[in-house]
């Protein structure tokens, strides 16, 4: 069964971390009826979606991506790059228990989710302002017994590599070049983002869907001109905490 944890929108959301664009006024009621149909899309594609409750006291919880690096064998809890988030991780490791054992990494370590982008038994790990090279090595321990390989990409630019590039299956990631070093990612192939469109990197695929921020159509079109079904949402309350439509769920096979 495939399972995608969410988190319903804390009513502090306006107090969210930002790093690289300005703050702007979020709606909380609009940011929480796009979180909403986010959720429906995800079960239209087959989800079982598991709605934690608001963390009041972390504006940035209703992004789940960060606190858990989820694979088959083992879920991992990491230590955020800003310490205002990492209260977080407790209340999702509870909800990950059922599910996965649980690793932890620990100080000096930094990572979030957002930096990990998986291919097979490959983890695409961002070199960012949030995760840095003693959580990659954490990362690279704690899943070498399960035979994954951890490559690290430079991220500048942009919050995390996720939101530079993202896999999308058939051996091809959609990237904005201008934000990574795509030297790791050679041997795929990359299709780069519409015009204008710098933040539409970062996409959901669920099979053969991809579920794609409607704020950039161009970068849709391109989607669905390589044969992807194309599922467009508005998410822009949430955008403007610096997320992308991978940050609000953690998706993964029960």
């Amino acid at each position: 069964m495939l399972i995608a944890i969410t988190r319903a929108v804390s009513p502090a959301i306006h107090q969210c971390e930002l790093g690289f664009i300005e703050r702007q006024e979020i709606s909380l009621a609009k940011a929480r009826e796009q979180h909403s149909l986010y959720e429906a899309c995800l079960t239209a594609l087959g989800a079982h979606v598991v709605s934690l409750p608001a963390e009041p006291d972390y504006p940035d919880s209703v992004f789940v991506e960060d606190p858990a690096v989820v694979v088959p064998e083992v879920a991992v809890i990491t230590r955020m790059g800003v310490a205002s988030r990492r209260g977080e991780a407790e209340s999702l490791a509870r909800a990950l228990a059922p599910y996965r054992p649980l690793h932890r990494l620990s100080e000096p370590a930094t990572l979030e989710g957002g930096d990990v982008m998986s291919i097979g038994q490959t983890l695409f790990v961002g070199v960012s302002h949030r995760s840095n090279r003693a959580g990659i090595e954490q990362l690279a321990a704690a899943l070498a017994p399960f035979g994954y390989i951890i490559v690290p990409v430079e991220v500048r630019s942009a919050l995390h590599l996720k939101s530079a590039c993202c896999y999308i299956g058939d051996g091809v990631i959609l990237a904005n070049r201008d934000w990574l070093d795509t030297a790791p990612l050679s041997r795929y192939r990359i299709v780069d983002v519409g015009r204008d469109e710098a933040r539409a990197a970062n996409v959901l695929a669920i099979g053969n869907s991809v579920i794609v921020p409607e704020c950039f159509p161009r970068t849709a079109a391109i989607l669905a001109a390589l044969g992807k079904d194309v599922r467009t949402l508005d998410v822009s309350e949430l955008m403007k905490a610096e997320s992308g439509v991978t940050c609000s769920s953690l998706v993964f096979d029960s």
